[in-house]
Parts: C-alpha cells; sequence; structure tokens
C-alpha cells in the first residue's frame, strides 16, 4: 500500500507539535488575499515585523525621521495597493531579501518624493506605531552606513523580540513567570545573568531543576524562532541557513 505523498511545500519542525505544521512562504501567501480575515492578520503581521527594518533602510539613505516614516507607510501602501504580495513567488527565495529589494526599487521610482504630500499622500495607513520607529532606530544607531546592515540588523532584532514576547506570553500565567524573566538572559550568555545557583535559592529550588527550566525554555525559544522563519523561506533547506544568517547579524 503506498503511502500518502506529503505536501511539497510543507514540513514539522523536529521536536515541534501539530501546531507547528508550517507552510513555507504561508505568512506572505496569506498576506496577499487582501479578502480574507486571514489575509488581513497577514499582512499585519508582516508589516509589523519589516516596518523597523524598512524604516532604518530608509533612514540610512538620508532621509529625515518625518519623510522616512511617510516613505515606510507610502512603501507598505504600495505593497498592499498593488497587491505585490500575491504575486511575489515563492522561487524568490527568502522574504527578507524580497522585501530589502522592493524598498530599493521604491526609492529608486520615487526618488523626487522630497516634495511628499501630506504624510500619507491620501494613501492607505497601515495601523503601525510611527512615534516608536525612531526611537527604535536611536537605540540602535551604529556606525555602519549601509543602509543593507542597517535593514537586517533591525530585522534581526525585531524577530528576536518577537519571539521573546512569545515566550513571555506563554508564561505570563505561570509560577514561575518570575524565573522566566531571570532566565532570559541565559539564552544569550548574558555575562550579566544571575546565576543558577542564586536562582535556585531565590525560588526555592534545587540548581539542577533551575538548569532542566532553563534548557527546555532555551529549546523552546529555538522551535519558535524556527518556525517564525519557516514561514518566510521557500524552501526547508534554507531555516537553518536563515538561523545562522540571523545570528551573525545578532553577533555584529
Amino acid at each position: 500500500m503506498e503511502r500518502p505523498q506529503e505536501k511539497p511545500d510543507a514540513t514539522v519542525e523536529p521536536g515541534v507539535g501539530r501546531d507547528f505544521c508550517t507552510t513555507h512562504w504561508s505568512v506572505v501567501l496569506a498576506a496577499g488575499d487582501q479578502t480574507s480575515p486571514e489575509g488581513h492578520a497577514a499582512l499585519c503581521r508582516l508589516c509589523e515585523i519589516y516596518w523597523a527594518p524598512v524604516y532604518a533602510f530608509i533612514r540610512k539613505r538620508g532621509y529625515s525621521p518625518e519623510l522616512a516614516q511617510d516613505l515606510t507607510q507610502e512603501f507598505f501602501a504600495t505593497l498592499l495597493e498593488k497587491n505585490y504580495l500575491a504575486k511575489a513567488l515563492r522561487e524568490r527565495g527568502k522574504f527578507r531579501s524580497f522585501v530589502m529589494t522592493s524598498v530599493q526599487n521604491f526609492l529608486h521610482i520615487d526618488h523626487d518624493r522630497n516634495q511628499a504630500q501630506k504624510r500619507g499622500g491620501g494613501r492607505v495607513i497601515l495601523s503601525l506605531k510611527d512615534d516608536l520607529a525612531e526611537s527604535g532606530y536611536q537605540s540602535q544607531v551604529t556606525d555602519e552606513s549601509d543602509p543593507a546592515k542597517a535593514f537586517e540588523q533591525r530585522w534581526a532584532s525585531t524577530l528576536l523580540q518577537n519571539v521573546f514576547q512569545r515566550l513571555r506570553e506563554e508564561h505570563v500565567e505561570s509560577s514561575r513567570s518570575g524565573l522566566f524573566q531571570e532566565l532570559q538572559a541565559h539564552l544569550w550568555c548574558d555575562p550579566d545573568s544571575i546565576p543558577y545557583g542564586t536562582l535556585a535559592t531565590r525560588f526555592g529550588l534545587t540548581v539542577g531543576n533551575v538548569k532542566v527550566i532553563s534548557h527546555r525554555l532555551r529549546g523552546r525559544c529555538r522551535e519558535i524562532l524556527r518556525h517564525e522563519i519557516a514561514q518566510t523561506v521557500s524552501q526547508p533547506g534554507e531555516i537553518d541557513e536563515e538561523l545562522r544568517y540571523l545570528m551573525r547579524v545578532v553577533s555584529q
């Protein structure tokens, strides 16, 4: 008896439950369907992830904060109105690369937008936190002048923030939510992290218990991160490659 064939673009990540069965580019493709609630939610999710990277890219091109906000809004409004996401093929590879190329083309086409209209130019305004764009950008300002690297740094930072936010939401009602807060520093080997022995005493556990909880937390963090990346790459083999790339960006 023949085994049923699996869908070519679906995969279940090792150690991940059924809710982590992912279709690569699934979020991107869903965002292209503007007629469904799922499509709208997917679009909002992508905009939240890539808003800060696009803003950083535009700011590094020399635009003022106000104009950079206008252009970022205009860029996402263009993606929405032209429905470019529905036309984006999975063969394009990593969605991160697709967005960066798209914003480069957008700025090239709209190079005289220094005479921009009133904010948003009367076009669709996405519900994003403009007031946080510049503060977030300034918090990570470096000597790096390359807009592409600024984009990647903000992409990595935003992705990791979303992963930690999901971890926090999973532990917010846990009796060990306080321990979770303290263990976050251990996920990235922060030199200022509180020693396991101190945490064990503080929370009435053994050092072994704390190490096990930390190990599980690190594993859960990897699961969520793989899941997030899997949804915006075109091939399963690109997940680990993209993870390694993210770690390189973070370590710079």
